[in-house]
């Protein structure tokens, strides 16, 4: 059972999402909270989830100041953000925070319940289109591009491990990525793990951002 936090500052929405995401038999909604300090009172006072399904534009404290801090007190818990494309502003804040990742708020009920278990088996979900808008603002520009193609060589990535680093940062499951190279699951988890200790990173979406900050470009072929 996966149990679920909701966040969300209007009281309509949080009676919405808490009905839609208890319908599904391997979810349970332990509670909700109008803002992210409330939800870390929650976590604080024993309330106890592994998916945090927080909203961005809240008074009081906001979704970005929300994640940080839950991800700071209780790194376990993954952060679902809820967005809509007018937010470009909060979403590499947020990713940097420790969000895992990002859904939209129109999209269907199911697509918001693979979501929660998507994050919690600790892959990353970023929503086709608000990935390339990730690229597009995380894209070095010529006052701090790296001052060589080769940027990422110095981090000791191999060809497979810099390949698997761009597919984490298109927003690949590593079961996506296994399909795609022809290799197990347990062989990308592996290499996952030496690429977050060779980089000194917490987690994939450490990864995806430093891909997007650093690694345009001088990543090998992919396939």
């Amino acid at each position: 059972m996966i149990s679920v936090l909701i966040v969300d500052d209007d009281p309509f929405i949080r009676e919405s999402l808490k009905l839609l995401v208890g319908m599904d038999a391997e979810v349970e909604v332990i509670g909700a909270a109008a803002h992210g300090a409330e939800a870390l009172e929650l976590l604080e006072g024993g309330a106890r989830a592994d998916v945090v399904l927080m909203d961005i534009r809240m008074p009081i404290c906001d979704g970005v100041e929300g994640t940080q801090r839950i991800r700071e007190r209780f790194p376990d818990v993954r952060v679902l953000m809820l967005t809509t494309f007018d937010d470009d502003d909060y979403i590499v804040e947020a990713l940097q925070n420790g969000a895992s990742g990002y859904l939209l708020k129109n999209i269907p009920p199911d697509r918001i319940i693979q979501g929660i278990k998507t994050v919690h088996d600790g892959n990353m979900l970023i929503h086709p289109d608000i990935a390339r808008k990730l690229t597009g603002m995380l894209r070095p520009t010529s006052h701090n591009a790296p001052a060589e193609p080769s940027a990422m060589d110095h981090y000791g990535l191999t060809p497979a491990e810099k390949n698997i680093v761009s597919l984490i940062a298109d927003g690949l499951s590593n079961k996506e990525i296994a399909s795609q190279l022809f290799l197990s699951e347990g062989t990308i988890k592996n290499y996952v793990t030496e690429i977050l200790g060779k980089l000194n990173l917490r987690d994939r979406t450490q990864i995806a951002i430093f891909y997007l900050k650093k690694g345009q470009g001088s990543v090998g072929n992919r396939g």
